[in-house]
């Protein structure tokens, strides 16, 4: 094989330079004399030299991979996300290692312990939790670290997220508006900041109406997954018909697909019975067998941004600002929430 077994020492040796000045010609070939420049390369040439990109990596400290950690591989809103940080980085030369910590915190930590060992230049995070004493000591260590769909409370970390207070704002104003008031909120778990977010968004376009926060039933799940909105909407179809809720806002699509699913199994009408709103308007949403309405979130301008403001906090430390970038939602309004209030019984 070409090149196998040919060291640094040797290219030196053959164009009859220091071993310092190969290494320069190859991380900072601009200080080196043109002359000398040209022997050392005609000297790799003629050896066929192949540097080892990764040693001389973690020789400078830190290498050019970035890591990657999402809450849930299997949702694609993070697939999506994932996207947008493939764009921003793949013109800079810097893989990502994806890593899924299945919303668990050990898992994450684990992650995070490996990701150090492998040197990355930066982490994007979706912390499972609030914005740990981990990450932090991980930043400390020189590992830039950026929160990715998470609002930083720290005004030297940087963010990208989404409003996700007005986006249930927005979810619950569009039912009530068609009528609604007996109204559930599915989603969970509740140590999640963006489940509580669009929860406390919603209970704030109640008050708002001048309705009752009780109006609101609350049906908690263990996770964000379609099993856990067919386990919900069982649980919601648990009570006498005149006393169901007449429409239900998921805190994501996820769980309102699975919500469908169980609705309809059981002969319930969408819209028509219970109107269906989800959150984050993945590729599914819309492909549903009621087309369904939601909470429009910026998925891979979401990645592209949060690896932006880390490529740029990589490549100019001196000059580059902690931003925490915030995102408005939109909710795009389908047939599983349209105002059919002339066919319905509501309270």
């Amino acid at each position: 094989m070409p090149g196998a077994g040919i060291s640094i020492r040797d290219v030196a040796s053959r164009a009859g330079v220091s071993v310092g000045t190969v290494s320069n010609v190859l991380n900072r070939p601009d200080i080196v004399a043109a002359g000398t420049r040209s022997r050392v390369l005609a000297a790799i040439n003629e050896l066929g030299f192949v540097p080892n990109d990764a040693a001389r990596q973690l020789r400078r400290g830190r290498g050019r991979t970035l890591g990657l950690v999402v809450l849930d591989v299997a949702n694609p809103f993070f697939t999506d996300v994932a996207r947008g940080v493939e764009d921003a980085t793949s013109g800079a030369g810097m893989p990502v290692i994806f890593c899924n910590s299945d919303g668990d915190a050990g898992k994450e930590s684990a992650y995070l312990d490996l990701l150090e060992e492998q040197r990355v230049q930066g982490v994007l995070i979706t912390p499972v939790d609030d914005a740990s004493d981990r990450l932090l000591r991980l930043r400390d260590r020189g590992v830039l670290v950026i929160l990715l769909d998470r609002r930083s409370r720290r005004p030297d970390l940087c963010s990208v997220s989404v409003d996700d207070r007005l986006g249930g704002e927005l979810a619950l104003r569009h039912l009530i508006d068609a009528g609604h008031r007996r109204i559930a909120y599915v989603g969970g778990p509740g140590h999640l900041e963006q489940v509580r977010d669009r929860y406390a968004g919603a209970v704030r376009a109640l008050t708002e109406a001048g309705l009752d926060e009780r109006q609101l039933r609350r049906f908690d799940t263990p996770s964000l997954t379609v099993a856990a909105g067919r386990d919900a909407a069982a649980r919601m179809l648990g009570v006498p018909r005149t006393s169901r809720v007449t429409a239900v806002f998921c805190a994501n699509d996820l769980l309102a697909l699975g919500v469908l699913q169980g609705l309809t199994r059981q002969q319930v009408r969408v819209p028509e019975d219970i109107a269906l709103v989800g959150y984050d308007d993945i590729e599914f949403a819309a492909a549903a067998a009621v087309p369904l309405s939601s909470v429009r979130q910026p998925r891979q301008r979401l990645g592209q941004t949060a690896a932006a403001l880390l490529l740029e906090e990589a490549t100019s430390p001196d000059s580059h600002r902690h931003r925490q970038v915030v995102f408005e939602p939109e909710l795009v309004v389908r047939e599983s929430s349209q105002d059919t209030r002339g066919t319905r019984l509501d309270g």
